[in-house]
């Protein structure tokens, strides 16, 4: 029996470009998928074309996937504090929305480099990527999830 496959999710709220890279590589990361609705950033280098291209000079390859993020009335809820309406919300969004991309993205798991996915929130039970890692744990049951 094969090992489980594993994804990694990592959000940069208190990490510079720098620290964020050297997190990613150390858990041997070699791709990230950005799951911001919109992947800019007040923060210098975290938006789109620069983190990716910062993630590209280590060997990370960078997609960006706005089905999977989170639409800004649902976002709403997270910023808040008002997290179990928002993973609610979410997860209703997201399977009508973007259910055969996280059956795909479950299914490539197991083949595909170590897989990461980014968003800002520092803590993971705060934030829709706990949704996304249900989710996939749901298509995949024996999938290993490491917060970062």
């Amino acid at each position: 029996m094969s090992a489980p496959a594993t994804i990694f999710t990592i959000g940069y709220e208190r990490l510079l470009p720098g620290p964020l890279v050297a997190e990613l590589q150390s858990a041997g990361v070699r791709r990230l998928i950005d799951v911001r609705y919109r992947p800019q950033s007040r923060r210098p280098g975290m938006s789109k074309t620069r983190l990716g291209a910062l993630l590209g000079e280590h060997g990370i390859a960078y997609e960006h996937r706005r089905s999977l993020g989170t639409p800004p009335d649902l976002r709403h809820l997270y910023k808040h504090g008002q997290v179990a309406a928002g993973a609610a919300g979410f997860t209703a969004h997201i399977e009508a929305t973007a259910g055969e991309e996280l059956d795909a993205l479950a299914a490539e798991l197991g083949t595909a480099p170590p897989t990461a996915l980014l968003c800002l929130e520092a803590d993971p039970a705060e934030c829709h990527r706990r949704v996304l890692t249900d989710a996939l744990r749901a298509r995949r049951p024996r999938l290993r999830v490491v917060d970062l």
